[in-house]
C-alpha cells in the first residue's frame, strides 16, 4: 500500500465516523449491498454454488466491487458468507438456494463438537488473495471484513439450518452449559482467525454479525454469549488495535450496551430502535451504524427520503454515525433506489 493510499484510507469518511471524528458527510454502505438485488451479481453468480463463489478470489473481487461502482458507497463489504470458515474447518454443510445454511450432521454431542476442526490461516490463502486484490482496486475506499459471531454460528450448527425458535440451541445452552461453552469457544477461535486473515491482508475494519442474538434475554446473552464474542473482538484488537470493530445483531435493543461491552467500537442498530436512543444507552465512546428499515425502500421516493432524513437527524445526535439499513438489502430492492439514497445521504449531510 502506498503512502497516499494509506492517507486516503485513514481520512475516509467511513473510518473517521467509526472513530468518532469529524466527517465531510455521513458515510453510507449497505449490508448485503453485494448480492441478489444487483442484476450484474445474478449474472456473474449464475450456476456457481455459494460456497464455491466465496472461495474464488476473482469472483469475490468482482462481486464486492459491484455496489461500489454502481452506488458510490463509502465502504465495501467483503463478499463471503458466515459459514465459509466453518466449511474450511471441516464442517459438512451447504448453502441451499432459498433456504440458507444446511448442516449435514447437526452438532448435539461432545463428539460432534470434537469433530469440528481448528481453522488455520494457511487454509485461507484464497481469502487473503481476494482481500489483496480488492484493496488494490478499491484504493482509498475502505474494505470491511466480516465473520459470524459464535451464537449465530452455533445456532445453525445445532439446529441444522435456519430456525425461528432456536429451541435446540437454547436447550443445549441451558441444559449442558459446559458443552455450550466448549462449542462457542471453538467457534470464537474460528471467527477470530477468519477476521485476522482479512485484516492482515488489508481490510480496514471488521463487522461481527450476531444476527440472531436478539432471540436471547440480556441475562442469557451476558452469561452464554458475551464472553465468546468478546474473545473474537479482543483477538482482532490485540493484533490490529487501530481497526474499527463493528458489532451487529437484529432485535437487540436490550442487548446494545452488552454488545458494546464485548469490545465494539461501533454498534449496528436495527430499524426498531432510534439511533439517538441507542446512542444514549451506549454512551459517548461508541459510534453507531444504521438504521433505515429495508422495507422502506419499496415505498414511493418521497417516503424513502422522509425516513432517510429522520435517520440522519437521529444519527446527528450520536458521537459518530455510519448510515446503513437496519438489516440487509432485500433481494427485490430496486438498485436505482439505493443509488439515489446514497446521493441523498451525501448531499443532505454535507458539512
Amino acid at each position: 500500500m502506498t503512502t497516499s493510499t494509506a492517507t486516503a484510507l485513514s481520512d475516509s469518511p467511513f473510518l473517521r465516523a467509526c472513530r468518532r471524528q469529524p466527517v465531510p458527510h455521513t458515510p453510507v454502505w449497505f449490508m448485503r449491498q453485494a448480492g441478489r438485488s444487483l442484476p450484474e451479481y445474478r449474472e456473474v453468480r449464475a450456476s456457481i454454488p455459494m460456497l464455491e463463489a466465496c472461495r474464488r478470489p476473482d469472483l469475490v473481487c468482482e462481486v464486492t466491487l459491484q455496489p461500489v461502482r454502481r452506488h458510490g458507497v463509502d465502504a465495501a463489504i467483503f463478499f463471503s458468507d458466515i459459514m465459509v470458515p466453518l466449511a474450511a474447518a471441516g464442517v459438512d454443510l451447504d448453502i441451499a438456494p432459498g433456504v440458507g445454511p444446511v448442516v449435514a450432521r447437526p452438532v448435539r454431542t461432545a463428539a460432534d463438537i470434537d469433530a469440528i476442526g481448528k481453522l488455520d490461516g494457511g487454509d485461507l490463502g484464497d481469502i487473503a488473495e481476494a482481500v489483496r486484490l480488492l484493496c488494490a482496486e478499491l484504493g482509498g475506499t475502505p474494505l470491511i471484513g466480516f465473520a459470524g459471531a459464535p451464537f449465530t454460528l452455533a445456532s445453525y450448527l445445532i439446529e441444522g439450518g435456519p430456525s425461528r425458535t432456536y429451541t435446540r440451541t437454547k436447550a443445549l445452552m441451558y441444559g449442558e452449559p459446559a458443552l455450550w461453552h466448549d462449542l462457542a469457544g471453538r467457534l470464537a477461535a474460528i471467527s477470530a482467525e477468519f477476521l485476522r486473515v482479512q485484516v492482515a491482508a488489508g481490510a480496514s475494519a471488521v463487522q461481527l454479525f450476531d444476527s440472531w442474538a436478539g432471540a436471547l434475554s440480556e441475562a442469557d446473552y451476558r452469561r452464554y454469549v458475551l464472553p465468546h464474542s468478546a474473545a473474537v473482538l479482543a483477538s482482532v484488537a490485540a493484533g490490529f488495535p487501530d481497526v474499527p470493530r463493528i458489532h451487529f445483531g437484529v432485535g437487540t435493543a436490550v442487548l446494545l450496551p452488552a454488545m458494546a461491552e464485548a469490545g465494539a467500537s461501533v454498534v449496528g442498530v436495527d430499524w426498531r430502535t432510534p439511533l439517538d436512543v441507542a446512542s444514549a444507552r451506549l454512551g459517548p465512546d461508541v459510534a453507531v451504524q444504521g438504521n433505515l428499515d429495508p422495507a422502506a425502500l419499496f415505498a414511493p421516493w418521497p417516503a424513502v427520503e422522509t425516513e432517510a432524513r429522520r435517520v440522519l437527524a437521529e444519527g446527528a445526535a450520536t458521537p459518530g454515525h455510519v448510515f446503513n439499513l437496519g438489516h440487509g438489502v432485500l433481494p427485490e430492492t430496486d438498485p436505482t433506489v439505493l443509488t439515489r439514497l446514497v446521493e441523498l445521504i451525501h448531499e443532505a449531510s454535507r458539512r
